[in-house]
């Protein structure tokens, strides 16, 4: 699958995973929920994926985990906040720059209507 269709079978996982929960939990609810979604749908999927950083040919492990990957090929990074800024779109573009992704879904839970927590980030896609 590309990294487009794979979006729109987040989007209708989450989106359920939503309507199932509503706003108001915790993100590591969401996450797990939304992880479940994911395999069922026959994914492949990596949680809490570990992301080194290389500085002058050293690997360091800096605490950097991506919440969700999915299929290798797309990051889901999920939040359950008042509302997204700037510092949480960064946090994916770093994401995926250093993944060398080229999809990222930012998805806040903590919304009314899904679609309007939902961001998506590209990296040269």
């Amino acid at each position: 699958m590309t990294e487009n269709e794979l979006s729109r079978v987040v989007f209708d996982c989450a989106l359920k995973v939503h309507r199932t929960l509503g706003s108001g939990l915790l993100e590591s609810a969401y996450e797990e929920c939304l992880s479940y979604e994911l395999l069922n749908a026959e994914l492949l999927v990596e949680r809490q994926k570990i992301l080194p950083i290389v500085y002058e040919s050293i690997k360091l492990d800096a605490g950097y985990r991506i919440d969700l990957m999915i299929e290798g090929k797309v990051i889901i990074e999920s939040k359950a906040v008042e509302v997204l800024t700037d510092v949480h779109m960064a946090q994916v573009l770093t994401y995926l720059r250093l993944s060398e992704c080229r999809l990222g879904l930012l998805i806040n839970f903590n919304v009314t209507l899904l679609k309007n927590g939902m961001r998506r980030v590209v990296n040269n896609l």
